[in-house]
Formats: C-alpha cells, sequence, structure tokens
C-alpha cells in the first residue's frame, strides 16, 4: 500500500511531474490521467487497446511514457487505494502546474528582449509586469499572433482581429511559428516551428536563460543537465510554442481551459501534427534541425534521413498497402 507522506513538498513526484509536463504531456488533469490508465489497463486484459477511441489512445500513450518514466509508479498504482492514486496525481500536477507557472512568469518579461527590433525600442513600449496591451492590442504582437494565412499588415484584417470580429481559434496557427516570420502557402513545412522565438524560449526554459544569445555548446546546465535529458522530444516544442503564444498574449492567467487563449486546443493540435504517421519524416526532419540548435553534439543532432533505412521502407510499405485498401473499397461501393 503507498504510504502518504507527511510532507508532499519535497516528494520526488512534483520534481518528475515538472519535466515531465514540459517534455511529455503538459495539459491534462493527471489524477484522471492515473484514474482512467489504471482502469484502462484491466479493460486491456479482454479489450485491445485499437478498439478505444483515438482520445482514450493518446491518453493511454501519455499513461505509459509516465510508468516507463518513474520505476516502481506502476506497483503503487496497482497496489493502492483510490485516494492514493488521486493524491500521486494531484502530486504530478503539482509539479506540471508549478514550472508551467515558473516559465510563464519567466518568459512574460524575456520575451519582450526577443522581440525588440534589434538597435531599438519597442514602439509604442510594451510594459514587463502587464499584459493588457500585449496581443492583438499593438503592432508587434499582433504581427506575430498573426493567424498564417491572414494579412496583419491589411487594415480591415487588423481591425476585426483587434475587435475580436474575427475569432482566432486554437488551430490558426500564428506567424511567429515560422521561420522570419513567413508562412509558404505552397510548401505548408517550409520554416514551420524554426523561428528563431521559438528557440530562444526553449533555451530560456531547458538550458538557461544566459545560453539564449550564445552559441551551444557541449555543456548543458538548467532543466536539461538536472533531468538528463540531451535530446528536444516533440512534446517539448509544442510546450514551448504554446508558452510563447501566451506571452505574446493579452491574457494575464494561463489556463488550459481558458477559451480566449483557447492554449489547450493549440498545443493539441501541434501533438496532432508530430503524431501523425503521414508526417514522419518532416517530423524527423524537424527533430534532428532543433537538436543540431539546443543540444548539437547529441546523436539526434546527427542524424540523416535516410530512404533507404528499413523502418523507412517499412512504414511506406504500409502507406501504399494502405491507399490500395482504400481504393479497393471506393472502386467495391461505386
Amino acid at each position: 500500500m503507498l504510504i502518504l507522506p507527511t510532507s508532499s513538498s519535497s516528494d520526488p513526484l512534483i520534481s518528475h511531474g515538472c519535466h515531465f509536463g514540459q517534455t511529455v504531456f503538459a495539459l491534462c488533469n493527471y489524477p484522471s490521467l492515473l484514474t482512467n490508465g489504471v482502469l484502462r489497463l484491466e479493460q486491456m486484459e479482454e479489450t485491445p487497446l485499437e478498439y478505444f477511441s483515438a482520445e482514450e489512445r493518446r491518453e493511454h500513450r501519455v499513461f505509459e511514457q509516465l510508468l516507463d518514466s518513474y520505476p516502481g509508479l506502476l506497483e503503487r498504482l496497482r497496489n493502492g487505494s483510490e485516494e492514493e492514486i488521486l493524491h500521486v496525481g494531484e502530486l504530478i500536477g503539482k509539479g506540471a502546474s508549478g514550472a508551467r507557472g515558473d516559465d510563464t512568469k519567466s518568459l512574460k518579461s524575456a520575451i519582450l528582449d526577443w522581440i525588440s527590433p534589434k538597435g531599438a525600442a519597442i514602439q509604442p513600449p510594451l510594459h514587463r509586469n502587464s499584459k493588457i496591451d500585449r496581443g492583438f492590442n499593438h503592432e508587434l504582437t499582433g504581427s506575430l499572433l498573426c493567424p498564417a494565412g491572414l494579412d496583419w499588415h491589411d487594415a480591415e484584417t487588423r481591425e476585426k482581429l483587434c475587435s475580436g470580429e474575427i475569432l482566432v481559434c486554437g488551430d490558426q496557427w500564428p506567424v511567429f511559428l515560422y521561420a522570419n516570420h513567413t508562412y509558404d502557402a505552397e510548401d505548408l513545412w517550409c520554416g514551420l516551428l524554426r523561428s528563431r522565438l521559438l528557440t530562444c524560449a526553449y533555451k530560456h526554459v531547458f538550458t538557461s536563460p544566459s545560453s539564449v544569445d550564445k552559441d551551444p555548446k557541449a555543456t548543458r546546465s538548467g532543466n536539461a543537465r538536472l533531468h538528463g535529458m540531451n535530446c528536444v522530444t516533440i512534446a517539448s516544442i509544442a510546450y514551448i510554442a504554446t508558452q510563447v503564444r501566451f506571452a505574446l498574449s493579452s491574457s494575464s492567467v494561463f489556463s488550459r481551459t481558458d477559451t480566449s487563449t483557447d492554449s489547450e486546443t493549440f498545443y493539441h493540435s501541434l501533438l496532432d501534427l508530430f503524431e501523425d504517421p503521414g508526417e514522419f519524416k518532416e517530423v524527423d526532419e524537424l527533430l534532428t534541425w532543433w537538436n543540431r540548435q539546443v543540444f548539437p553534439t547529441s546523436s539526434a543532432a546527427k542524424r540523416s534521413i535516410s530512404v533507404n533505412r528499413a523502418l523507412s521502407k517499412i512504414r511506406t510499405k504500409r502507406l501504399v498497402t494502405k491507399n490500395a485498401a482504400n481504393l479497393d473499397l471506393t472502386v467495391a461501393s461505386t
């Protein structure tokens, strides 16, 4: 049976939750994640995972990653009461929300240094301790948050964004995600998630604030070193993008259920892209690019995409077979 600690402030689950939230899955209800995960393990004795909904499958993958990353956790959950399972989830959630809050507070000010015009000040000035004048209320932050495909320089579009007549949903990606803040409608992957603003924020959070303006080095410090992190994860990119988007917005309080910023939808939309089997090659190239920016000495930064490797051939064959099967079904139904 799991014995509840007398003081949870030093519980290692809190520290683990900090890093897990930043690098594996940020926006979720951890007590529910654990409760559902334990229940699903029992259900899977009779029902394979593929028969569950897409949302349940994703949740279970996160649950399994959590179990793999914390030795002994599965045994603690299986031997614990419902109350104890909820307590473990609360500790992990406390760590995740605490880290998210610290990052939100830190990036609130730091981001102004990265978006300032070179050799000049932001005009009109943006306050470091207040966000009320950010978002679409300011020319600079508005231009960065403008959804890709819309023209911020068009007066009518800008006015509708400012007034809220054009409602921006979480799955409408802002132009700051793209390298040089340039969106190519003909090549949707061109520059996507390769902006300097994102790499600055990533280094600020994971390697140290002082590493932002320096060339990458072999040594690591900050959160990455503390948790033995030597490569970028897809979820950590989505996490940083979500944090940057919030830092540029005029919203004052980060909440995963906030409908005005729609942060949860935004975060999940990026994960949907990363986890799409059809985008494997592009995602693999993206991760290699990111590792070269942040962890240049890691083996992950030196990978090159090879169309001749076995894994690539297996996936290609699977895709061809799937497309052929779909074609047969289409022909049969006509």
